[in-house]
């Protein structure tokens, strides 16, 4: 299949189970809708709560204050729900190292790291279970999925194995030519790691905060389940959370829209009609990013005063200038 071929099939399926949501919009249970996206707030306010601890591990001197890790994952989190290749991780970074006083990129971005940590670990677990169910498609048979980005890769392992060598060879180039910076670089990322380096300290205030998020995640995939008519049970939010792990794998598009409803048609398709399917594989999609987009937004214009993506740029890369600044050598000294 040619890659404008694969990629059309792609949109195709999406604005057809799109329109298969707007036409199913009477039939949504609106009361486990409300209960699935509140679960969904906990979720993400337990995960910044584990950041904050991280940061606040790796720069113990500075002030940290919560509502602004808080908003700035959320501003995350929501762009990346409408801006493709997680777009929003741009955002956090900048809005997160403004609100950490004396902090650097590298150590910021070498926290949020330690978040996957928890992530890889549970991912383990979730596509363990996927796997055994008998509906869960194989990685074999991405290829064959309605999905751009999963099933081009997966269709193509020369050049799959051709774009994993040229980021491995970029990241060698990269090191060699900032080689005179090299020890103060991994100097910083070792600070951002710091709470990894007390594991009682990471157990305690990530590990189980994460995990805590977790459930409430669980919660809220079974109440949206419940929503658009699936049904909520632990193996049909495992299949749900299954879908999200390998979505993640291929971040090209906003939420990983495409490889989700792919994956959730597939595995669904014993279980209710294909109009049902699709409307639950979009109508989560549709009401996730529009809570999350929503209440990032609303964090980014009240606590930060940014009312633009364009803005938060524009300031990004003043404080990349500031920073240059702070870091060149006196003249005069």
């Amino acid at each position: 299949m040619t890659l404008p071929l694969a990629l059309g099939d792609s949109f195709r399926s999406f604005f057809d189970a799109l329109d298969k949501f707007f036409s199913s919009l009477a039939a949504v249970h609106w009361g486990p809708l409300a209960i699935g996206l509140l679960a969904f707030l906990v979720y993400l306010t337990l995960r910044a709560r584990a950041s904050f601890n991280i940061l606040r591990a790796a720069y113990p001197e500075s002030p940290i204050r919560f509502r602004e890790i808080w908003a700035a994952y959320w501003a995350g989190y929501g762009f990346n729900m409408v801006i493709p290749a997680r777009g929003g991780d741009v955002i956090r970074l900048f809005l997160t190292k403004t609100s950490v006083p004396g902090s650097t990129y590298p150590a910021v971005a070498a926290s949020f790291a330690v978040e996957a940590v928890y992530d890889a670990t549970i991912a383990v677990v979730v596509l363990g279970f996927a796997f055994t169910q008998g509906v869960f498609p194989k990685p074999p048979d991405f290829s064959k999925l309605n999905a751009f980005d999963l099933s081009y890769f997966a269709s193509h392992p020369q050049f799959t194995l051709f774009v994993l060598t040229a980021l491995a060879i970029a990241v060698i180039v990269l090191t060699a030519i900032l080689s005179s910076r090299v020890r103060a670089f991994w100097a910083r990322v070792r600070q951002g790691l710091t709470i990894l380096f007390d594991r009682r300290r990471y157990i305690r205030q990530v590990w189980l905060v994460q995990f805590c998020g977790w459930l409430c995640r669980f919660t809220a995939f079974w109440f949206l389940l419940e929503a658009f008519n699936i049904g909520g049970s632990v193996r049909n939010v495992m299949l749900v959370l299954g879908a999200m792990a390998v979505s993640a794998v291929v971040p090209f598009t906003p939420g990983g829209a495409g490889v989700v409803q792919a994956l959730l048609v597939k595995v669904f398709a014993g279980t209710a009609s294909a109009d049902t399917v699709a409307a639950y594989s979009v109508g989560q999609q549709v009401a996730i990013a529009a809570w999350s987009f929503a209440i990032g937004f609303i964090g980014l214009a009240t606590i930060f005063r940014i009312r633009s993506f364009k803005e938060v740029i524009a300031r990004g890369r003043e404080d990349r200038e500031a920073d240059k600044a702070a870091a060149a050598p006196n003249p005069a000294g």
